[in-house]
Formats: C-alpha cells, sequence, structure tokens
C-alpha cells in the first residue's frame, strides 16, 4: 500500500538534443553518452535546487563535489539522431555520506506519448579533498544541501 503522507521527491528535468555525433552508424545513440548526459543532469539538478557551483562550495566548506561510486542502468529502447530527451532526476535515497540519485530518461513522441529510453540509479558521496592531500574522502552530506534538494 502506498503511504499518500510521504512527499513526492523534488524532480528536475534537463532536456538533451541527441545529435548525429552522438550516435553510431546505426544512427543509434552510442550508450556512454548516455552517462555523459546524465552526469550533466547530476549537476543541472543541484544547481536547479539552489546548491552553488562546486567551485564555491571548495572555497566556503572544502567539499569538491559529488563524484560516482556505483551505478545501474537498465536501457528500454533506443534512441536516435534528431530526438529530444528530457532526463527526470532525483534522490531516491539519502545517507549519512552517500546519496542515491535515479534518472528516468524519457522521449515524446509526435503522438503525445512518451517512451522510457533509459532508467539508471547512481550512488554518488559527498567529497572533500584528503589532509595529506592524496585523494578524495567522503564528507557528511550538508543538511542545507539535503534541505534544499529535499
Amino acid at each position: 500500500m502506498t503511504d499518500i503522507s510521504s512527499p513526492q521527491p523534488r524532480t528536475v528535468v534537463y532536456t538533451q538534443r541527441v545529435e548525429f555525433g552522438d550516435c553510431d552508424p546505426a544512427r543509434i545513440v552510442w550508450f556512454p553518452n548516455f552517462f555523459r548526459w546524465i552526469d550533466a543532469a547530476s549537476r543541472h539538478f543541484f544547481i536547479q535546487c539552489g546548491v552553488p557551483p562546486w567551485h564555491e562550495t571548495e572555497k566556503a566548506t572544502g567539499m569538491i563535489g559529488t563524484p560516482l561510486v556505483d551505478t545501474h542502468a537498465r536501457f528500454v529502447k533506443t534512441a536516435s539522431y534528431g530526438d529530444t530527451l528530457q532526463i527526470h532526476t532525483h534522490v531516491a535515497e539519502w545517507r549519512e555520506k552517500s546519496f542515491v540519485q535515479r534518472y528516468q530518461i524519457k522521449r515524446e513522441n509526435q503522438d503525445g506519448s512518451v517512451d522510457l529510453i533509459m532508467e539508471c540509479d547512481e550512488v554518488r558521496i559527498f567529497a572533500a579533498h584528503r589532509q595529506d592531500g592524496k585523494g578524495i574522502r567522503a564528507v557528511p552530506i550538508p543538511a542545507d544541501i539535503k534541505s534544499l534538494c529535499s
């Protein structure tokens, strides 16, 4: 049974037009491009929620961004040159130092129907440079960012 009292997560839509160079010789989007677009949609999500650019958060808090630590994708239909895709992005789960960002890539057809092209879940961390300068470390998710994005 669905709990109707729980709020829907904040969803942001990023639009991506498929260009000729995004496709293979069969005019089908080459799969790594979906991950490039999802990465752009992730950053777009935070900007639309009011989170400053990462270079500003690095100066203010030492936090450098949200690197990817795991991903799971399911390809449902193909996309091709000339398609306009909408990448629906939200945070499906907040954890102490990581979160699950969920994406649905959709295409609206000329008849008004909508095709699901791809679904993807990514686990990302909020990261800062390590004290010794060798690499990065996960940091607790700032409450203000969680509030802006929920």
